[in-house]
Formats: structure tokens, sequence, C-alpha cells
């Protein structure tokens, strides 16, 4: 009989992977699957949400745009 256990685990010194309290006993054989997770990229507007005084500023901003209360500088 079949039977599985998924948890998340980081690869150690010599790609050495531990699980934790598992109801596995000593000895026993096991195959191993390993699914890598990929990083996800985040993009700039994602990035800046993360704070929440930077989520209000930005909603701000974006509220004077669509009321068309612009500041024009003219650079030299």
């Amino acid at each position: 009989m079949l039977s599985g256990i998924k948890q998340k685990a980081i690869i150690g010194k010599n790609g050495k992977i531990e699980l934790s309290k598992t109801e596995l006993t000593e000895g026993i054989v096991v195959e191993v699957i390993v699914l890598v997770e990929q990083p996800i990229e985040e993009d700039e507007t994602t990035y800046l949400f993360k704070s929440e005084l930077n989520k209000k500023h930005m909603l701000k901003a974006l509220e004077n745009v669509d009321k068309g209360n612009l500041i024009y500088v003219h650079i030299c």
C-alpha cells in the first residue's frame, strides 16, 4: 500500500533533505520526488503595494491623475 507525505523542506549542506516529525520509521525504504519551487518575480506595482503607506500614496496619486490634479514642471 502506498501512502504519501507532503512537506516543504530546504536543501541543506551537501544536498541533504530532512523531513520533520513524520510517522516513518527508521530504515524504511521510500521513493523521493523533489519538486523545485520557482521564485516568483514581482512587478514594480506589487512591490510598491507591499507597504501600506506606499499603497495609500500610490492610490492617492492615481486619484489625482484621474481628477486632472497634475503639476507640470518645465525642465530646461
